[in-house]
């Protein structure tokens, strides 16, 4: 059995979103993803993604991003995952270890990852330094069944797709980055700059523009629900936000409601949304709207 580590390359692209996803349908990364998130970082982020090969196989990555855009430096992040058949064959060892190193060299103090809530998985972050944090869950919601209806939209209220915004997108730009700051988290984008926002949200591949659903008061857009899709029927709420003068007024509901209908006449059959456990007004609308906990993950760091 010969195990080595290695940069990935374009012609990976699918292998590699099949190690990204690692048996998990709750995490959606289509080959276009992969290569787009492997070649398109902001260069101060030092991005690598690195692949495990088992006898020439790909079977398992490491995405590894330095957070030059938080505003605490030394922030970093690895995030590992092997294929379920490959697992305990030392190919997440190899990956964490060069992960930790590529950091280190850029100097990162603190690496954060998230840990699927398994005894396995949290076994082995707990043997390699890591402690855990805050926990997340993952939530599903079959589109083939019945959906609450889109609420009233209020006097004044507009509802609009992200698509509409394609000739200048920067009002979204400005409501995401306020949104970003108040999420729960030890990782902030404040310092994202508008060109680096462009170049990995806005213009990734999986962003879906037309199942985005933005609500406007007032013509000011004041609330989105952005989606990213895999084109074979799964949907992701990738962020769903509401700005700070804007809020208890159901906007948020209102957007990702709009957006799961838009998404059902689309043909997806399923739709995934991902919450930390402290975001409550989310972990409500989430209910509401009848979504169903799929899976969890923790939140761990190491000091390096």
């Amino acid at each position: 059995m010969t195990l080595t580590v290695r940069d990935f390359r374009a012609a990976d692209a699918e292998a590699a979103a099949e190690t990204y996803e690692a048996g998990r349908r709750h995490l959606i990364k289509t080959p276009q993803g992969m290569l787009w998130l492997a070649t398109r970082a902001d260069p101060a982020q030092h991005r690598r993604v690195l692949l495990a090969e088992l006898d020439g196989r790909v079977v398992g990555s490491a995405r590894v991003t330095v957070h030059a855009d938080s505003s605490v430096a030394g922030q970093g992040s690895a995030q590992v995952s092997v294929l379920p058949e490959a697992r305990r064959s030392g190919a997440g060892r190899a990956l964490l270890a060069e992960a930790e190193r590529h950091l280190a060299a850029h100097g990162v103090t603190t690496v954060y990852s998230w840990v699927d809530d398994t005894e396995a998985d949290q076994a082995f972050a707990t043997a390699h330094g890591y402690r855990r944090g805050r926990p997340a869950r993952f939530a599903r919601l079959d589109l083939t069944a019945a959906l609450r209806p889109v609420p009233a939209v209020a006097p004044g209220v507009e509802l609009r797709t992200a698509a509409s915004f394609a000739a200048d997108p920067s009002p979204l730009y400005r409501l995401d980055v306020a949104g970003t700051e108040d999420e729960p988290g030890e990782i902030d984008a404040a310092g994202q700059a508008y060109e680096a926002w462009l170049e990995e949200i806005w213009h990734h591949p999986e962003q879906d523009h037309e199942l985005t659903t933005v609500a406007l008061v007032d013509g000011v857009p004041a609330a989105f629900s952005a989606v990213t899709t895999d084109g074979a029927g799964r949907y992701w709420s990738s962020f769903t936000t509401t700005g700070a003068a804007f809020r208890g007024r159901g906007l948020a509901k209102l957007a990702k409601t709009d957006s799961l209908h838009r998404a059902r006449a689309a043909g997806c059959t399923e739709a995934y949304t991902s919450n930390d456990e402290g975001n409550a007004p989310m972990l409500a609308v989430n209910a509401w709207l009848g979504y169903q906990v799929c899976a969890r993950e923790w939140k761990y760091s190491r000091e390096l």
